[in-house]
């Protein structure tokens, strides 16, 4: 249960009046105001581009405002810097962690502020205070001494939690934290954030998972296009249709778009644990022409989909064991598992970024060599990674050759760049997904996140990919964004792309795949079309304990 706001007579802890910023040919924020109470989690909604992460630089001491007050326990303030607003006691997490991949665990916790004497660091007090920050959020599992950049997603989050921890914070902003966490690591955040705000302290909540909002907020502002639109909305009370209204100007249901063939037969029939659909190919056959052809299916003149993908007895020592499956052209195939299942690791094996201890990948009925990205795209297939900032895009660079890089070699011709056609393909592939703005001089890290995972999946479309693997295609996309990927998605599919989609989103998995493999511990431990799930059920399966 949420805790109880501070009473409504008191002064607000922080107040942002009428806050103005403004950038060469964007106004970012148009006059928004923010209140924040002390001991009370106040939510901070907002499609993408509404102002939230401007909003928040200011607080931090990034930016400075044009216009407007800030107000600290009613005193007037100007965080010069970062450095001025923690002194203040204001601690941001941000949702690009900025964590030194090389530093241990305990020194990234206290970097910039290490446990020092005489000049020589204090590494065991370090380690020691580390640890007992990480039991705060439940993870004193994670060692102190371990190198952050040998941690997971979910790890790497926990540790940028600690460090906000360790300045005594009275405020902290919390920028989608729970983007990289698994179900049950969301809940120990949950337990994190009330004990922070029993002791007094505040939290900004920022998310575009609705759901939780509901769970975990006091209270709710809402930005649209660097305006603020709503503010202190109580947050179990008010619909979620109301906020997706505020949010996007128009009302959202959160529906997925319509299988193809969905009164028909189309996805397979469940299939035992770690066994290949029937009809496939045994394992040690040889796969021939015939994989790729359209089948008949039996006892009717409906023609099956050809198989694009096989996975037969995959397996990466430590990270996964004995995974087959396949996947038909038109299909979505989803992968559902906690963080560290071994979903991700999965797709990175089958696009060859992770060499396999064992088994093989068909593509097109023809093995693919293992542990080679190179042989993967040449043979079709393309990778959307969970990381779409620091492993898709190439931030520095525009949305143009975001979208060309992999296929740079048509440009090229007897020693000259056909530029001009380079850019022409990438309007109309920009045009083709809706990216906004469709143009391909602009720099790739002005657009939104929605926008951005529609330049990956722009990069591979003009790729000519038979196979698209999806990783946490929708995280840190707002609403809106959000149902424009699921319509793109299924149209791709529809188009015949065959696709395989991890999400940490339960509903997500089971609203637009056609068939589903719930994943524990690195093993297949259930096969079955989507219609036949549900997310109990399926959390029921990924909750249950096992070790690989």
């Amino acid at each position: 249960m949420p805790s109880a706001p501070s009473a409504e007579h008191e002064p607000p802890l922080l107040a942002m009046r009428a806050i103005v910023k403004q950038f060469p040919g964007v106004r970012a924020l148009d006059g928004v105001s923010l209140e924040v109470r002390a001991a009370e989690v106040h939510c901070l909604l907002g499609q993408n581009g509404a102002g939230k992460s401007t909003l928040i630089k200011v607080l931090a001491g990034v930016h400075q405002p044009d216009e407007g007050v800030l107000e600290w326990r009613g005193e007037q303030v100007r965080p010069g810097n970062p450095t001025a607003a923690i002194r203040l006691g204001i601690s941001t997490i941000y949702q690009e962690l900025d964590l030194v991949d090389g530093l241990s665990v305990a020194e990234n916790v206290f970097l910039g502020h290490e446990r020092a004497r005489f000049g020589f660091t204090r590494r065991g007090e370090m380690n020691r205070a580390a640890t007992a920050l990480l039991d705060r959020l439940g993870h004193g599992e994670i060692p102190p001494t371990t190198r952050v950049g040998r941690l997971p997603a979910s790890g790497r989050q926990i540790v940028s939690m600690a460090r906000a921890l360790s300045h005594d914070a009275r405020l902290i902003v919390m920028d989608e934290p729970s983007a990289a966490l698994a179900h049950d690591e969301v809940e120990s955040l949950f337990r994190t954030v009330r004990e922070l705000t029993s002791a007094g302290v505040a939290v900004v909540y920022i998310s575009h998972r609705l759901d939780e909002i509901r769970e975990i907020g006091d209270r709710v502002t809402v930005l649209k296009d660097g305006r603020t639109v709503a503010s202190g909305l109580p947050a179990r009370e008010t619909p979620t249709q109301e906020v997706v209204a505020l949010m996007t100007g128009r009302r959202i249901e959160y529906v997925f778009p319509a299988r193809a063939g969905d009164a028909d037969t189309a996805a397979a029939a469940p299939t035992p644990t770690g066994a290949i659909p029937s009809g496939a190919t045994p394992p040690g056959a040889t796969t021939s022409d015939t994989a790729t052809s359209v089948a008949m299916k039996p006892g009717t003149a409906t023609p099956e989909p050809a198989e694009i993908l096989r996975v037969e007895h995959l397996s990466v020592r430590g990270r996964f064991h004995d995974v087959s499956f396949t996947v038909r052209a038109g299909e979505v195939v989803g992968l559902a598992g906690l963080v560290g299942s071994g979903r991700s690791e999965i797709l990175a094996a089958i696009y060859g970024a992770i060499k396999p201890t064992s088994g093989r990948v068909v593509l097109d009925g023809e093995r693919v060599r293992p542990g080679s990205t190179h042989a993967a795209v040449r043979r079709g297939m393309g990778l959307a990674p969970e990381e779409r900032k620091s492993q898709g895009l190439l931030m520095l660079d525009t949305v143009g050759r975001n979208i060309t890089i992999a296929s740079l070699s048509r440009y090229a011709r007897f020693g000259w760049f056909d530029r001009r056609r380079e850019i022409a393909d990438a309007r109309r592939q920009a045009e083709a997904l809706d990216i906004r703005p469709p143009d391909p001089y602009r720099p790739i890290r002005t657009l939104s996140g929605g926008n951005q995972q529609k330049a990956v999946l722009a990069r591979w479309l003009l790729h000519g990919c038979r196979l698209l693997l999806l990783d946490e295609p929708t995280r840190g996309v707002d609403i809106g964004a959000r149902n424009e990927l699921y319509t793109q998605m299924r149209a791709l599919a529809d188009s015949g792309i065959a696709i395989v989609l991890v999400s940490s989103e339960i509903p997500e998995v089971l609203g637009l795949s056609d068939r589903v493999l719930v994943i524990r511990d690195g093993r297949i431990i259930e096969h079955a079309p989507a219609r036949d799930l549900d997310e109990h059920r399926v959390l029921d399966l990924v909750m249950e304990g096992s070790s690989l």
